[in-house]
């Protein structure tokens, strides 16, 4: 702490300077002031001897006072033992340590760059292909899953045509269902196997046909005779049946799906249910039906009921039943490639992993063929395609001979866009009956 009036030992003396830092009594005095030694001298300057004794004597209480060095407002960490700060800096407590000063830039060093357009947009691109990778992979992966049969009569096969034709077939199996969805099903305990539905789907140059062939139709069986054209596969699987479609059409089968009873139930809830629109009260308790008239929304369950029920309709019996296979089947597959399905992962995963739990595909058909298979099921009804039932002469079921061939002969030489609507009906037979 520095005096005013005493300079520090060694102190220079800095030029011109009379103020501060040397004594006040030492620098040369003006006209007027008072001279050493006087009274007034000591009342201004402090100290000074008892004139009378000459001892020093105790200054006034009115006169200079030394006073403390004050810190500068540049330093406000002056007196505490510390380095200065800046100006406006927070004063720093006693015993802290110094508060270090900013970081210069290392030379050559990129200043923090702020996330941008182009780094999100990366994001978006990054998790698109992770989407369609998903979407790409999930569908092999249950493919591998997939049982696979054979289905190729060896030898008596109609020519290659143009388009192709799917088989499809659904089984009143009840392997692998439980004793309580047994029950809850309505499918009862039947032994053996037969098919319940039979349709042929072509593609081509014209529009998709979705046709149906009742399960009571009569015909040849090769090597059995006469008979129900369900009892074909009841003999000799899908190859037989497929070698009497074959036969009697003269279409030849390029490729397989078949569906047992618990896979609707299955495919259908995946989906979250579909809507169907009967055009009557329909109540079956063989087949565990009761819903009303109209389009409703329905699950796995009352949509198997739906497509398996022929005692509702007393007239045309199991030919109704065929009108509404139709109807599932094409609502099922609009369901599945609808874009709810490929949004949402978790449906989508359930969709594709019902796959191999509902449907056996005949040997050779691949992924693609599948996925067309199933594009083409969305493309059969109203304007987008023809639904029809094989023409039939009566209810017995007896394909008519003359409207069936040229039926026939319009899908061997694919052809459907030339097929006079008189000839496609929903129920096969002609419209001068049915009106």
């Amino acid at each position: 702490m520095s005096n005013i009036g005493h300079d520090a030992p060694g102190d220079p003396v800095t030029p011109g300077w009379t103020g501060y830092g040397r004594g006040m009594n030492d620098r040369p005095r003006g006209d007027g002031e008072p001279a050493d030694g006087t009274p007034d001298y000591h009342w201004l300057y402090g100290g000074g001897a008892d004139p009378t004794s000459g001892t020093p004597r105790e200054p006034r209480p009115d006169e200079t006072r030394v006073m403390p060095a004050m810190s500068r407002p540049t330093d406000p960490n002056a007196g505490q033992g510390g380095p200065a700060g800046p100006v406006g800096a927070a004063p720093r407590r006693a015993g802290s340590p110094p508060t270090p000063p900013p970081l210069a830039p290392t030379p050559g060093q990129r200043p923090p760059r702020r996330r941008g357009f182009r780094f999100y947009l990366r994001i978006v691109l990054a998790l698109l292909l992770l989407w369609v990778a998903y979407l790409v992979v999930v569908p092999f992966y249950a493919w591998s899953k997939v049982d696979k049969v054979a289905f190729e009569p060896k030898v008596g096969r109609p020519a290659e045509q143009p388009g192709t034709t799917y088989l499809m077939v659904g089984s009143d199996s009840r392997a692998g269902l439980t004793k309580e969805q047994r029950k809850e099903y309505a499918t009862g305990n039947a032994a053996g196997q037969r098919t319940d539905t039979i349709m042929l789907l072509h593609t081509g140059s014209g529009p998709n046909l979705l046709m149906s062939i009742p399960r009571d139709s009569i015909v040849d069986i090769p090597g059995h005779g006469t008979g129900k054209i369900n009892a074909a596969y009841a003999y000799g699987g899908a190859k037989l049946l497929v070698k009497t479609i074959e036969q009697e059409t003269g279409i030849r089968v390029d490729q397989y799906a078949e569906v047992g009873l618990g896979g609707v139930v299955s495919m259908v809830d995946a989906v979250g249910g579909i809507e169907i629109c009967p055009t009557f009260r329909m109540k079956d308790r063989l087949a565990g039906l009761n819903i009303k008239k109209g389009c409703q929304q329905v699950d796995g369950r009352v949509a198997l009921a739906y497509a398996r029920s022929r005692h509702t309709d007393p007239r045309y019996g199991d030919i109704t039943r065929a009108k509404h296979q139709r109807e599932v089947v094409s609502a099922v597959g609009s369901e599945v490639l609808s874009p709810a399905t490929f949004i949402n992962p978790f449906r989508y995963w359930d969709v594709m992993m019902a796959t191999p739990d509902t449907f056996t595909f005949g040997e050779g058909m691949s992924t693609i063929d599948a996925g067309r298979w199933a594009l083409a099921m969305t493309r059969v009804n109203g304007d987008k395609g023809l639904t029809c039932g094989v023409p039939i002469s009566d209810l017995a079921v007896h394909w008519d001979p003359v409207r069936s061939k040229r039926m026939f002969r319009y899908i061997k030489q694919d052809k459907t866009d030339d097929m006079p609507k008189s000839l496609c009906t929903p129920t096969g037979l002609p419209r001068s009956v049915t009106g």
